[in-house]
């Protein structure tokens, strides 16, 4: 069953298939979108069918998928996703919500949300037998094309800006990737990468340019459905999420939109977008009641989503509008505190993860969220990415005589 049929351009609508182009539309630039043929995939499959699986990772998935059996089956990749979803009422309480729940992406196997992008991608490269997997990154999507490419034996090439934090550089090094420093913002990284790929003949991964990272990104969306149909049948809910380059939220919303497509659901899911104040271009266009991204000069300790120029930025306005949601940013020292409320329910989460809860309390406190309504928070990824910024949030250990007067004496 030749389940992939083509692209269709997010902005011009314009249908491409499969060989006939590889990352953005030639017409207008626009981020492309996976066509599955639908109407196949009703005929073929019923929900049980993929609910019955045994394969605890996105792989259950295979069927939405446009990728064949053969490059993602059998292989190390079946580590990535297919993670686990904590009940949190000692959260919801104090912000008046009767069901709260967090998706921990922390226990991804490069500890973060970017292993389903590239779980997909890599899948992907081995099918067109591409020798090199490239891509820019701020430091978790780079470990996570790292990673999943050593567990196949592909060559990967990282580009990150110098001041990505140390912990997520020795994660692209030590799983043997060719990592490369730049003396620059990501946005100068990405731009890097692109040329690379063209003049090397390289395969870029990068997110928002790639439409493959998307299809990994949605399978967190068909966790998401499968643990809420337990819970809530066929009601509604939200999910909040952390917006950087807008690829995250765009895919989440992709994922929905399969669901919805096959009729496996029957009204989409309300997704909120939260993104730092420093680093806002998407949640200004949405409040502009555009979808033009303004670039800004980002600034913010949450180097996961620090973003000048969001390369998905069109469709992740539309993840909120679409489906009902809208936009909230928070400050830095918001995401700080929200960093040390999550480590209290045994979540460890890094700047950019512990954002998305800092944008549920903010919306809980500006009654944009309703007591009764289920709300599912997304961690993108885990607080050792980057110690720093996690010491930052806490207050400094004492430090006593190795003596039992002086525990005395702290107490």
């Amino acid at each position: 069953m030749n389940k992939f049929i083509g692209y269709r351009c997010s902005i011009c609508q314009t249908e491409y298939l499969p060989g006939q182009v590889t990352y953005t539309c030639p017409k207008d630039g626009g981020n492309l979108d996976v066509a599955l043929d639908y109407e196949a995939l009703r005929a073929k499959y019923h929900p049980e069918d993929i609910t019955s699986r045994t394969d605890a990772s996105l792989w259950r998935y295979l069927p939405l998928l446009p990728v064949s059996e053969v490059a993602g089956g059998g292989t190390p990749l079946h580590a990535a996703g297919w993670t686990p979803v904590f009940a949190v009422p000692q959260l919801a309480a104090p912000l008046g919500l009767k069901n709260l729940w967090i998706k921990d992406e922390s226990r991804n196997p490069t500890a973060s949300f970017k292993d389903r992008a590239s779980a997909i991608v890599v899948a992907r490269a081995r099918e067109i037998k591409a020798e090199v997997v490239v891509t820019a990154s701020t430091g978790n999507a780079g470990a996570a094309l790292a990673g999943l490419s050593a567990a196949v034996g592909q060559k990967a090439v990282i580009f990150a800006p110098r001041s990505a934090p140390p912990a997520k550089i020795a994660q692209l090094l030590v799983f043997g990737a060719k990592v490369i420093l730049v003396d620059g913002s990501y946005d100068d990284a990405f731009d890097l990468t692109v040329a690379a790929a063209e003049e090397f003949g390289w395969y870029c991964r990068n997110t928002g340019y790639n439409p493959f990272t998307a299809e990994g990104k949605k399978t967190a969306a068909f966790e998401i459905w499968e643990f809420m149909q337990g819970k809530l049948g066929q009601a509604p809910f939200t999910v909040f999420v952390s917006v950087g380059d807008g690829n995250i939220i765009s895919g989440i919303h992709k994922g929905f939109k399969d669901l919805l497509e096959l009729g496996w659901i029957e009204t989409m899911p309300r997704i909120v977008g939260v993104q730092a104040e420093g680093s806002a271009a998407i949640a200004n266009a949405y409040r502009a009641g555009t979808e033009e991204i303004v670039p800004v000069s980002a600034r913010t300790l949450a180097d996961s989503i620090s973003v000048d120029l969001p390369r998905d930025g069109v469709r992740a306005v539309r993840a909120a509008r679409e489906t009902g949601g809208t936009y909230v940013t928070v400050s830095d020292e918001e995401i700080l505190q929200a960093i040390a409320a999550l480590g209290r329910v045994g979540v460890f989460a890094e700047p950019a993860g512990a954002a998305a809860y800092a944008g549920l309390v903010k919306a809980a406190g500006l009654s944009q969220v309703g007591a009764e309504e289920p709300v599912l928070v997304m961690n993108t990824g885990s607080g050792l990415k980057d110690v720093k910024a996690a010491m930052q949030a806490v207050s400094v250990a004492p430090i006593i005589e190795p003596t039992l007067e002086a525990v005395k004496r702290l107490l």
